[in-house]
């Protein structure tokens, strides 16, 4: 039988919250199986942007990552961000170590390629992208990964790549070694067809609904990545994956019936 693995992402809103940030790393820290956590990026990194008077350039949404703002993304997300999680973790008596992807090769990335846009130092990962070994070595030490969502292409470039596209990927790498659970934890009860209702959370929904939902136009922008990431996950053989309210972690490893499933 395999041994079950976590694998838990969170985003900038939680991180930029202190005190919500620590009750979730006091219920992570309490969480007795393997786990890993992989973290987004927060308001930090623009408001130091703004405060370095470089430009953020967007286009249809997504950011365009030039060279001063990878070295912000850097500095911010590999440091500072992450080496205060890992900090509060060790606090708690988790044995926390803090990665990037260009750490001893875990994760290596491809360029964005776009026949129109080029979104610059933006790193695009799959499946082998991961050293999935090292990362089970580490697991199997009692260590707790903290990643965050830089990456690096091993020719001494470093990327900003989607941190819910690393978790996923991350995930399905490991599976064939662990029962993999894959959380997404996030502001909201679930996936909500209502986004103004926290109470209209859909329980289940497959790759079929999903298309339905999206063209249906129910689904608030903000979650289409991550439902792309968790279906991406489910259909590569990961266990299972739910997207829950960060709050919520404990109650759902404990109780197992918070926020909404993906399935096949």
């Amino acid at each position: 039988m395999k041994d079950k693995l976590y694998i838990i992402k969170i985003g900038g809103a939680l991180i930029d919250d202190k005190e919500l940030l620590n009750e979730f790393l006091k219920q992570f820290s309490e969480i007795k199986e393997r786990k890993i956590l992989v973290h987004g990026g927060g308001k930090l990194a623009t408001t130091l942007a703004d405060k370095l008077g470089v430009e953020q350039k967007m286009i249809n949404g997504r950011r365009i990552t030039d060279k001063d703002t990878l070295d912000i993304v850097a500095m911010v997300y590999a440091g500072g961000i992450n080496k205060n999680i890992v900090a509060k973790l060790q606090q708690k008596k988790c044995k926390a170590i803090g990665f990037s992807g260009a750490d001893a090769n875990l994760i290596k990335a491809k360029k964005r390629e776009h026949a129109e846009i080029d979104f610059g130092f933006v790193g695009d990962i799959e499946k082998k992208s991961v050293n999935r070994k090292l990362i089970s070595k580490l697991i199997k030490l009692k260590l707790v990964p903290v990643f965050s969502a830089i990456t690096h292409d091993k020719k001494g470039n470093l990327f900003n790549t989607n941190a819910d596209t690393i978790a996923s990927v991350i995930a399905q790498a490991l599976s064939s070694k662990y029962d993999v659970e894959l959380l997404y934890c996030f502001d909201k009860e679930g996936v909500l067809e209502d986004v103004d209702n926290p109470e209209s959370v859909i329980k289940n929904i497959s790759e079929d609904e999903f298309s339905t939902l999206k063209n249906e136009g129910k689904l608030h922008k903000g979650i289409l990545p991550k439902l792309e990431n968790a279906l991406g996950a489910i259909k590569n053989n990961v266990n299972k994956v739910f997207l829950i309210k960060e709050t919520e972690l404990k109650n759902h490893i404990e109780n197992h019936h918070a926020g909404t499933e993906i399935c096949l």
